[in-house]
């Protein structure tokens, strides 16, 4: 389960010195939540995914996908890092992540420990930063739920369809290519 530090307020100054444990430590709103490494497969899901994200979002010019260490920052007091974003190319030389562009495309991976903070507190995040489409990978019951801001979330159990802005065509494919038939 994320666990969440509920008494202080956090900086980021104090989540950028805490050690490299392999635990996961995101900040919203000065409360730190602390996540332990992924399993093999919430990673696995992942990989399938980023594989059929590549060549489109490269076909597409639709920047560059973004995957473990990777931020989303506001300001001082948020910070998370998505399982996987698709956002353009952060033309700042320094490369701070409060001055990347922001995502068209987020996406988490439920897991016992994350799935009421993935499902609340991070949605309610990414559509209230303005973000075009987050989906919530639920690798056990093997749909992916997708959020659009001013739109109910759609849930979704056999093909994906996603027609980011920007895009000439939209990209298809079927869930099982995410979840396979069990041997």
């Amino acid at each position: 389960m994320s666990t969440a530090s509920r008494d202080r307020r956090w900086t980021l100054e104090e989540l950028h010195a805490l050690p490299d444990d392999r635990n996961k430590y995101e900040l919203i709103d000065g409360e730190l939540f602390v996540t332990p490494a992924p399993t093999d497969e919430h990673e696995r899901i992942l990989s399938r995914l980023h594989e059929l994200l590549v060549p489109f979002v490269s076909a597409e010019g639709l920047g560059r996908i973004y995957r473990p260490r990777s931020v989303f920052r506001i300001g001082r007091t948020v910070e998370v890092e998505p399982d996987l974003m698709v956002r353009q190319d952060n033309q700042d030389p320094e490369g701070a992540w409060e001055k990347a562009p922001l995502p068209n495309l987020v996406v988490e991976v439920l897991s016992k420990r994350t799935r009421t903070h993935d499902l609340t507190r991070k949605r309610a995040l990414y559509l209230m930063a303005g973000i075009a489409e987050y989906w919530v990978v639920d690798g056990k019951a093997r749909t992916f739920t997708v959020f659009v801001a001013d739109r109910g979330p759609v849930v979704v159990s056999d093909e994906m369809t996603w027609w980011p802005a920007g895009a000439s065509e939209p990209l298809r494919f079927a869930l099982v290519k995410i979840f396979p038939p069990s041997l």
